[in-house]
């Protein structure tokens, strides 16, 4: 526990969540009784910033939503965002050179890969190319030609492969290309290629720095091994009840899931 608790009483001066499979419920919402957890840790002293494997684009609808005005940390680290200015503060891309050469080893190892890929900005898309199966409704452009992957920067690589499911590839793509990039699995049928050592744990260091603050200060919300480098840097880490079980094994606690408003139990209990 911190021991620079917010004025108001509660614990830790900020709280960082996930999005996906954490703040927002099944079906893309926050839930009041979450809007008033985190609206009454923020009224005791404490800042929120969401921590999210999305890109800005497919971000900035969420925040906006949510009438949220703060810092925000997108494409897994790349991208520290401010909601209420619109505007992108730091970007990380990743070396298309290297990329190529991870994605070469990584097929040579088990076959072709169906590719999607996130391009940098404020508006970058993502393009999906043929077999890649988008996970909900998300905007995407289709691709058919490769090349077009690599003709502008990019936050990020995603791949699937037709047999091997998320946590195979994950492995493989780990030990094959390990040494040109990040791997990390964000969720189900996503996983992703980063800039080498990029984690969210880099993009919320320069997050909560910008606001004066450390890892001491933070307990952070998550469900996917993506989020393990962030429970690493944060004092306290909680894992949503059908999060993977490689971030519950680091957990300092598991609480109920994204239905059933698992960070609003915490954030209550908190708040005494």
């Amino acid at each position: 526990m911190s021991d620079t608790a917010s004025p108001g009483g509660f614990p830790y001066r900020l709280v960082a969540t996930d999005l996906d499979g954490t703040l927002l419920r099944s079906d893309d919402t926050v839930s009041q009784r979450t809007r008033d957890a985190l609206a009454a840790a923020t009224a005791a002293g404490a800042a929120h910033i969401v921590v999210t494997g999305r890109a800005v684009p497919w971000t900035r609808h969420i925040l906006d939503d949510l009438g949220y005005q703060g810092l925000a940390v997108c494409g897994q680290g790349a991208q520290v965002y401010d909601a209420g200015a619109h505007r992108l503060l730091t970007s990380v891309t990743l070396d298309r050179q290297l990329a190529g050469v991870a994605l070469a080893k990584i097929e040579a190892e088990v076959g072709p890969l169906h590719l999607a890929a996130s391009r940098d900005g404020l508006d970058g898309e993502v393009l999906v190319g043929p077999g890649y199966a988008v996970q909900g409704t998300l905007p995407a452009t289709p691709f058919t030609d490769a090349s077009d992957l690599w003709t502008a920067p990019l936050n990020k690589l995603y791949i699937q492969h037709p047999t091997l499911t998320d946590d195979e590839l994950c492995e493989v793509a780990t030990r094959t290309a390990g040494g040109f990039v990040t791997v990390t699995m964000a969720g189900a049928g996503i996983v992703e290629l980063l800039p080498l050592g990029l984690t969210k744990a880099t993009g919320l260091s320069l997050a909560a720095r910008r606001l004066g603050m450390k890892a001491a200060d933070t307990i952070a919300f998550g469900d996917m091994p993506n989020d393990i480098p962030m429970f690493a840097w944060a004092s306290y880490g909680v894992a949503m009840a059908d999060a993977h079980e490689e971030l519950k094994a680091v957990a300092d606690e598991v609480t109920s899931s994204h239905d059933e408003d698992g960070i609003a139990v915490v954030l209550e209990r908190l708040l005494g």
